[in-house]
Order: C-alpha cells, then sequence, then structure tokens
C-alpha cells in the first residue's frame, strides 16, 4: 500500500512539473519546395476548395551587359498555378501576370490584378477576358463569397474596383479615402481594407451600396499591408510596420487588434517585422503576420478581448506575403535567395539589392 501512495504521489509529481514546464512552439516549417522559376512576385493565394495554389509572376524584358551588369535573358509573364497539397505545378497562363490572383470556386472564375485585370477559367487555365479597370494600378485583390464579387485595389486611385465574379463585369468602383492593401469580409455584406497611410487606418465598407460606411484610426501604427478578420467575434487583426514617431522613436511593427463593429482598439502586439499579409485561421482561433525579415508571428485569440503572441518562427528570408489553406490550416508563403548585394555608390547612401540566385524561388509551407 504504502509502496502504491510512493507511486501516486511521483507520478503527480511528474504531472505537475510536466504541467508547469514551457510547451514547444506549435508551429513549425513542414515543407519547402523550391520549385524555381525566374520573375518578379508579389501575392500568394490558396484555392481551398479547388485544392490550387496561384502565383502571378511578372515578367522583363532581355537585357545586354553592360560594363557593371551581365546580360539576362528575357522572363515570361505567366499565372503559375500548383497542386495545393504536394505543391507541384499544374500549369500556367502565358501572359497573364499582375500582382495577386483571387478565385471564385462556385463560378470556376480565377482573376488576376494586373492591368488589365484578367479573367480565367480554373478548370481548364484559360484566359477568358482581359478587364479594363480605368485610371486604376491593381495590386491587391479579393474575392467575397457574399455577394460574389472580386475587389481589385488600387494605390493611386485610391479606390476599388467591383468585379462580378460570375460574368467579369465592371460593377462600380468604391473610394476608400486612403492607398488601400489588403482586404478582407465578414461574409455578412461587410468588407474592410486596410490603409498602407502613415497614420494608418482600416476602411469599413457596405458591399450591398459599395460604399464606405467607417473609417477606423490605428493611433501612431502606419504602413500597414496585412489584415485578418475573426468574422465570429467581429475582430480586426491589422499587421502594421511601424509605430510612434519615426525617426525621432524606432520604427516597431505592431498588429493593431480592433473591433469591427466600431473600431476600437481592443490592443496591439509586437511583430518580429515589417509585415505584408495576415491571416486568420478560424479553426485554431490564430492571426498570423508575415514579414520580409523571414519571420512569422502566430497571435492567439484566448477570448474576444485576450490575446498573446503565441509563437514566432523563423521561415525564409523574404517571405513576406501569406495565404490559408483553410483545409489543412496550413500557411503557404514564398521567397527566393539573392546573391551579395552590390557595394553602396561612393557618395554614401545604401547600396542595392543583389541579384536573385537562378531557380531559388521557394514556396513554404507551415503547420503544426
Amino acid at each position: 500500500m504504502r509502496r502504491l501512495i510512493l507511486i501516486v504521489t511521483i507520478g503527480a509529481a511528474v504531472l505537475a512539473s510536466m504541467a508547469g514546464a514551457p510547451q514547444a512552439d506549435p508551429y513549425k516549417v513542414l515543407k519547402m519546395a523550391k520549385i524555381g522559376g525566374e520573375g518578379g512576385w508579389d501575392y500568394i493565394y490558396a484555392d481551398s476548395a479547388g485544392r490550387r495554389l496561384y502565383i502571378p509572376r511578372r515578367g522583363s524584358p532581355a537585357m545586354e551587359a553592360t560594363d557593371t551588369r551581365p546580360a539576362a535573358d528575357a522572363i515570361p509573364t505567366r499565372l503559375s498555378v500548383y497542386n495545393l497539397d504536394t505543391l507541384e505545378l499544374v500549369g500556367e497562363i502565358a501572359g497573364v501576370g499582375g500582382n495577386g490572383a483571387a478565385v471564385d470556386p462556385k463560378a470556376g472564375h480565377g482573376f488576376t490584378s494586373s492591368k488589365p485585370i484578367s479573367m480565367f477559367d480554373t478548370k481548364t487555365l484559360k484566359l477568358i477576358k482581359t478587364i479594363d479597370a480605368g485610371a486604376a494600378q491593381p495590386d491587391g485583390i479579393y474575392f467575397d463569397a457574399f455577394n460574389e464579387r472580386v475587389y481589385v485595389f488600387s494605390h493611386p486611385t485610391k479606390d476599388a474596383t467591383v468585379i462580378d465574379a460570375k460574368d467579369g463585369t465592371v460593377l462600380g468602383t468604391i473610394d476608400l479615402g486612403g492607398t488601400p492593401e489588403q482586404g478582407v469580409a465578414d461574409g455578412k455584406g461587410m468588407l474592410y481594407v486596410v490603409m498602407q497611410d502613415v497614420p494608418g487606418s482600416v476602411t469599413a465598407v457596405d458591399v450591398k451600396t459599395m460604399k464606405a460606411v467607417g473609417h477606423y484610426s490605428l493611433g501612431d501604427k502606419g504602413r500597414c499591408n496585412g489584415l485578418a478578420i475573426d468574422a465570429k467575434n467581429q475582430i480586426l487583426f491589422a499587421a502594421c510596420a511601424n509605430s510612434g514617431n519615426p525617426p525621432a522613436q524606432p520604427a516597431v511593427p505592431m498588429m493593431v487588434i480592433l473591433s469591427a463593429v466600431d473600431g476600437k482598439i481592443v490592443t496591439s502586439l509586437p511583430l518580429a517585422g515589417g509585415s505584408d499579409g495576415a491571416v486568420f485561421n478560424p479553426a485554431t482561433m490564430e492571426a498570423f503576420s508575415t514579414h520580409g525579415n523571414g519571420t512569422l508571428t502566430v497571435v492567439k485569440e484566448k477570448s474576444p478581448t485576450t490575446f498573446e503572441v503565441e509563437q514566432n518562427l523563423q521561415t525564409m528570408n523574404g517571405a513576406r506575403t501569406i495565404t490559408l489553406d483553410s483545409k489543412t490550416s496550413h500557411i503557404l508563403t514564398m521567397a527566393q535567395e539573392f546573391g551579395p548585394a552590390p557595394a553602396p555608390p561612393p557618395a554614401g547612401g545604401r547600396g542595392g539589392r543583389g541579384r536573385a540566385v537562378p531557380g531559388s524561388f521557394t514556396i513554404v509551407m507551415v503547420g503544426q
């Protein structure tokens, strides 16, 4: 009997010790697929229903050699499409580039934020038509299943072009009152778009009237490129590159967490780098932000009023944009390697970035 009590006591002590021990970080890099392929890139988009991953690649003309630069072959503009599970190339649509892509899984139509905007068939990977966006310079893009519309955001015109995803008709534009970056919707008729300006803000849009109905200030936070939403609890996560008053104060990256109902700020948490994208996973109640310095910050929503930084994960230098595969809860980002940076100019100032290493373009998959 005494021996049994001793065993139970020791077991209880071990369990107590384990309960008090720090828990391992939940997320890790599951896969790094070096897919290669040259050309510029910006956004990455996961179609969880269709199991496809879309990455527009911007091309460039051939260049002759100079005293300071070797010759370079022409790089074709194309939309590269990958299997979302294996990350193997499925196909490409030649001549379709731009910054980002979005898909209406119901209609089977995809769109790219290019000039002109491209509309394509997601099954055949064939271009359906191009869409004139007028003076807009398409950058970010978002599909809202609420009314099957695509929103294409433009920096210089500070608006969103609204497109019917069923037939590609331009329905109008929305004045956003600032320089738009990422947009998210609550699935009930509201669209939210984060503004890149300093100071930063979020514009709330009634998609039924296509009018801005609110502008939520982010205080002293600015250069905000990422936005995610917990639609159930009406919480927004705005990922901003700086706070305070640079250069007088350090440009500390922060995630501002605020109410989608009235814009009231709940709290702000530090990010591991300057964000260029954010997502929220309702299955795990976590928000994610990716940064150009090759880090990913995970913010846990413990309740609608309580949040904490759960993890900062190293991914790949330059992996700054993000997408969520809602079926697997995998996070995907991308980057490429660069050679040594050239020497700074003799007159001073910053030097340029090194040349991209051929074949180094990589998709990074993160999960538990």
